[in-house]
């Protein structure tokens, strides 16, 4: 069954907990402090059914200028708002501040309820409402219907609650992107269970047994029950209030606005980039560089604001922001945020990219990226993404961007379609496919050309660039890498097998001058094919050259064979094992008429080659041993 979530608003002593109270039965004031000053502190919680049958919780926050910070840590993942306003008092200081505090996290379904009809003439009601709609307009909450009821009279419930359930049915369905969430807003224990956490869940589902992970201190753990209205659950569905039993967790190792979510994923934040929208109200600007308090979800930290694009926002204004937090943040693109400061509500509005670096004030391309990023068009913030990064995996994307797997996949193919995207490998598009934009694959293939071109000139002789130093050059992961080197072989790029790689106009070549000093080394080897001198003086590049056209055998630093007298030791070293059994480096020495030193580095050179092994004191051919 599809959950619900709704949270009061409005300013203090209007009667928020007396309304969800009359609506469900259930007093949301939990708090013995709450009780005695007849004022809600902290959050509160109730539930009922509608007569559509649609099960919903409440969350009933408090009103007190004092306590916003609490209010806010209540909003997250809600469906539809309940503002209230008394009708004896009318719209006051918190219930312009709440509303704009709804209205910046672009909650766009809500019922008003007048309170305390009992109180007051038909006449004063008439004004009160006509106040209301004044204060509504121009909001994302415009055209949500007014009720006026009484807690105490119960005229009107009957009518708020359809209301309330007509308002629910408008709502878009839940975003379910396989990537739960609950924000932490309260966190208990209880004799024999441990330690409960509670939230309203978004984006995904949470199952009993399954392993989860808390934010951003790292944590894990695996559910062990569930509750939702205190009726056991084993599968939870987006949109509802969710209470999880997390064993093995104190609760003093956990506090309201860490974040429980699937492992491996989510990060904690300490530098954003966002969209701000300044309160309307404000009576001064918002300025450059300022202290503020940054609360998303159920989280509140201490930051800096840094604005891009100017050096002050007036009341009403938007602008392009990083914000700089003391402690990290789990949040993902796409959320909403406020600001405040200790004593007002400035502004909010969506983060737009996470984890980023210091920005350049007044960069005009760093503006122009953010704006791609905070488009409404998932191909625009895909290509934005990857220009971004230089190259993303499919598994970063899936996990950065605020949509399903089916949307950005679909966007991804299109977007390849198109030309504007690579993907690597080119085939089936998996969790550690690499995605670029066609731009870098061109500029990676014009860097390969150089970096090759370079290495040709420095080493001539060499017939190629080892592969992982380009790649590494390169900066690419090895499979994107790879299917980069078979696109460029394909194209007559390259040319390559093994660990080497090489431009395929590349033939090494000797000049005179190597030429010689390749003949006279040959002729050092060849006087003494078994035994030859040190070749630590001769020409390192000539000497490699002849290693790699195969003209000689090198088994250490400072030991080379010529081929030929390399292959007829080998043969009579394997002869002599399968005669005479197991063969110690004496006999080899003595049966190849060498020195000890080369016996013992062409002994060790066929270990490696996996010819003979080594056992104790002497050698066996490695398939008998």
């Amino acid at each position: 069954m599809t959950m619900y979530t709704i949270c009061t608003a409005g300013h203090v002593d209007h009667g928020k907990s007396s309304l969800v109270k009359a609506l469900t039965g259930i007093d949301p004031d939990r708090l013995p402090e709450e009780k005695a000053r007849e004022m809600t502190i902290d959050l509160g919680f109730a539930w009922l059914r509608l007569p559509s049958g649609r099960e919903v919780s409440i969350v009933d926050v408090p009103g007190h200028e004092r306590f916003i910070h609490n209010m806010l840590a209540g909003l997250g993942g809600i469906d539809l708002a309940l503002l209230v306003v008394a009708a004896d008092e009318g719209v006051m200081p918190q219930t312009r501040e709440h509303l704009a505090i709804l209205d910046l996290l672009g909650v766009e379904h809500g019922v008003v309820a007048i309170t305390k009809k009992d109180l007051v003439e038909e006449e004063f009601l008439e004004l009160v409402v006509l106040e209301i709609h004044e204060l509504l307009d121009g909001t994302s909450l415009a055209n949500m219907p007014v009720v006026a009821c009484s807690a105490i009279t119960g005229e009107g419930l009957e009518e708020l609650v359809a209301a309330l359930d007509s308002q629910l049915a408008q709502t878009a369905p839940k975003r379910d992107i396989g990537r739960p969430r609950l924000p932490i807003d309260r966190v208990f224990s209880l004799p024999g269970l441990g330690t409960i956490v509670t939230g309203t869940l978004v984006d995904g589902c949470l199952e009993v047994g399954q392993e989860v992970e808390i934010l951003p201190i790292g944590a894990r753990a695996r559910i062990r029950s569930m509750e939702s209205h205190r009726r056991p659950v084993n599968k939870a569905l987006p949109g509802g209030r969710l209470a999880l039993n997390l064993p093995g967790l104190g609760a003093s190792d956990l506090e309201r606005g860490m974040v429980v979510t699937i492992p491996g994923w989510l990060e904690g934040v300490k530098t954003l980039d966002v969209r701000l929208k300044v309160v309307p109200y404000l009576r001064r600007p918002v300025r450059h560089n300022m202290e503020v308090f940054f609360h998303t979800g159920s989280a509140r930290e201490t930051g800096r604001l840094i604005l891009l694009d100017r050096d002050e926002l007036e009341a009403g204004e938007e602008g392009w922001a990083q914000i700089r937090l003391q402690n990290p943040v789990a949040l993902i693109r796409g959320d909403r945020f406020i600001v405040r400061d200790p004593n007002d509500t400035l502004g909010g509005g969506v983060v737009v990219d996470v984890n980023v670096p210091r920005h350049r004030r007044f960069h005009g391309a760093t503006l122009s990226r953010l704006a791609s990023l905070s488009s409404a068009d998932p191909r625009q913030q895909i290509l934005a993404l990857v220009e971004q990064k230089g190259h993303v995996t499919w598994r970063y994307l899936l996990f950065h961007l605020p949509a399903s797997a089916q949307e950005l996949l679909k966007t991804c193919e299109l977007l390849i379609s198109q030309g504007l995207l690579v993907s690597l490998p080119p085939d089936v598009i998996a969790e550690d496919t690499v995605l670029a934009a066609a731009q870098a694959v061109e500029a990676w293939r014009k860097e390969a050309k150089a970096a090759l071109g370079a290495y040709h000139r420095q080493w001539p002789l060499r017939k190629g660039m080892p592969r992982e130093g380009l790649r590494v050059h390169l900066g690419l992961p090895p499979k994107a890498f790879s299917a980069l080197v078979t696109r460029w072989q394909e194209e007559g790029l390259l040319k390559g097998e093994g660990d080497w790689l090489a431009l395929a106009t590349h033939v090494p070549t000797l000049s005179a001058q190597q030429e010689e000093e390749a003949q006279k080394v040959l002729q050092i080897l060849g006087e003494h094919p078994y035994n030859p001198p040190s070749i630590s003086d001769l020409d390192g590049e000539v000497i490699a050259y002849l290693e790699e056209t195969g003209q000689i055998v090198r088994v250490s630093q400072d030991i080379a064979f010529i081929s030929e007298a390399y292959n007829r030791m080998v043969e009579q070293v394997v002869e002599a094992i399968c005669k005479e059994g197991p063969i110690t480096l004496a006999r080899v020495r003595d049966i190849l008429g060498t020195s000890r030193r080369c016996a013992q580095a062409l002994l060790e050179h066929l270990d490696q080659r996996r010819i003979t092994v080594r056992i104790g004191d002497v050698r066996v051919l490695r398939q008998r041993a």
